[in-house]
């Protein structure tokens, strides 16, 4: 289930090997109404505490490169989120921002966190926002990857989304064909990158076909059929945001707009941006070394007592 350190140079059908966990690296597991969420954890728990949320198809482990470069000064703290990587699925296929909530504030609960930094990408974005919104007295600054408001309900990117999820396959009957698929869907990202969605996405079934770990078909059926009810407003949340923000984008995403994030920034002076070069929608992915060196200087600015 662990992301792979190094792909092969050329197509091979073996499964993707475990990479090693950073030499600080470790695992806590909460509950969260019911449901068991897994937390990978790196860094000195006496260390500033900087919490992760992976996106809608994502996994703890996608954050290992940013806790390589951050475990030194930080505790990272990043949950598989319901119905992904270790953790439980959801029976009732509650995959929406309100239920992701509730397990944030669980989690911030459990590691007795009174004031940390919080990192969203995309789906872990809208939590970020809706969770700045609602504790601001908890947030020492918030990072926001590739969403803004609009992005899941229009354009080019959410449109993506939507087709993906409608044509996504139950599964494969070789590690070739599920590679061969995410680098379809993934064309941007590194060999490494690839390789470890791979790992962590998919496991072998007893009967010898590799099928998703995550909960496909309920998260699928959350996004293609949502309750409209549910679906959150980001705009009202952007303008009222107190805590000291950034949101990183990717010069080459279809998901979060650059007119709509300058828009976020003149409307609250707040929020402030970066667009990031040779990047798409997974900019930790796509560029690693400028998302990290962004990521760590924003930080630097607004922790006291860790710059």
């Amino acid at each position: 289930m662990m992301a792979c350190a190094e792909m092969h140079s050329k197509s091979t059908n073996e499964p993707p090997v475990a990479a090693a966990w950073l030499a600080d690296e470790r695992v806590e597991t909460i509950r969260s109404n019911g449901l068991r969420i897994v937390c990978r954890v790196w860094g000195s728990r006496s260390a500033p505490p900087l919490v992760l949320l992976h996106g809608l198809r994502g996994f703890s482990g996608t954050w290992r490169g940013l806790a390589a470069a951050l475990s030194s000064r930080y505790q990272l703290i990043a949950p598989d989120q319901r119905g992904r990587g270790d953790s439980d699925w959801d029976a009732e296929c509650n995959y929406y921002t309100d239920a992701y909530l509730a397990d944030l504030e669980t989690l911030v609960a459990h590691f007795a966190l009174d004031r940390f930094a919080l990192l969203g990408h995309s789906m872990g974005g809208t939590t970020s926002y809706v969770y700045a919104d609602k504790h601001p007295e908890k947030l020492t600054a918030l990072l926001i990857e590739d969403i803004a408001p609009g992005s899941s309900t229009g354009g080019a990117g959410a449109k993506r989304i939507v087709a993906e999820m409608a044509a996504l396959p139950s599964g494969f009957s070789s590690w070739d064909a599920a590679r061969e698929y995410w680098r379809a869907r993934r064309p941007s990202v590194s060999a490494d990158a690839l390789e470890q969605r791979v790992a962590e996405s998919l496991r072998l079934s007893p009967s010898g076909r590799i099928t998703w770990r995550y909960d496909a078909q309920g998260i699928a059926r959350t996004r293609l059929n949502p309750d409209p009810t549910r679906i959150v407003d980001l705009w009202p949340i952007v303008e009222r945001l107190g805590v000291p923000t950034l949101i990183v984008h990717g010069a080459q995403s279809d998901f979060c707009p650059a007119a709509t994030v300058a828009e976020m920034c003149r409307r609250n002076s707040c929020l402030e941006s970066i667009e990031i070069p040779q990047a798409g929608h997974y900019v930790h992915d796509d560029n690693p070394t400028a998302f990290t060196t962004q990521v760590t200087a924003f930080l630097g600015r607004h922790i006291p007592g860790n710059r």
